[in-house]
């Protein structure tokens, strides 16, 4: 491929701006953008691009961060996401999720607005069970643990009989070689008294 082609299409993807309506500038020495949409007024996420390595939300008016949204976002080595009205039920789970897995100190900074049982709460903090929605509770079905009970009886009752028949045939085999040993001794006796009469 010609050189110059290939030059020519690296600078216009550098120069091409991945920018939603926000601050955009290019980091010097990296081939990423820094977006700056801090106190915007955001009330939802704008599109992004893959080329964003800094990106900064902090102080607009975001509640949530819809699945997939920041999942573009594979080159960022820093966001900031503080001061937003976080909306922490059960469709937070995905950007706590993905900050997580990106970095723990962002998710320290993100504090929820809402519901009232959560508010003011670092969403680091919360697990499913906290955030309201997600807690499914499973249906209890009196017939399931009818026959897991049932089942348990008769593998107990197994058990013992398997048991009481251990015993049972281990005592046989006992009075059985007692037995042996016996009619095994009384010839002895009884030659013995035989020789002792004949000493007589």
């Amino acid at each position: 491929m010609n050189k110059g082609l290939l030059l020519f299409l690296l600078l216009c993807r550098v120069e091409s701006k991945p920018c939603p309506p926000c601050l955009c500038e290019p980091l010097p020495g990296k081939l990423g953008w820094r977006i700056d949409c801090a106190s915007v007024g955001l009330k939802e996420m704008p599109v992004l691009s893959i080329d964003i390595l800094i990106l900064e939300m902090q102080n607009n008016n975001l509640t949530t961060v819809l699945p997939g949204t920041l999942d573009i976002l594979r080159k960022v080595e820093k966001v900031n996401f503080s001061n937003n009205p976080w909306n922490c039920d059960c469709s937070i789970l995905y950007f706590k999720m993905w900050l997580e897995d990106f970095h723990k100190a962002s998710l320290a900074n993100v504090t929820c607005a809402g519901p009232a049982s959560v508010k003011m709460r670092a969403l680091s903090h919360l697990s499913g069970n906290d955030l309201k929605g997600c807690q499914k509770p499973l249906p209890i079905s009196c017939l399931d643990f009818l026959w897991r009970d049932v089942l348990l009886i008769a593998i107990a009752v197994l058990v013992l009989i398997l048991v009481v028949c251990t015993l049972q045939y281990s005592r046989k085999l006992a009075n059985k070689s007692t037995k042996q040993q016996h009619s095994s001794e009384i010839p002895l006796l009884q030659i013995h008294d035989m020789e002792d009469r004949k000493s007589k």
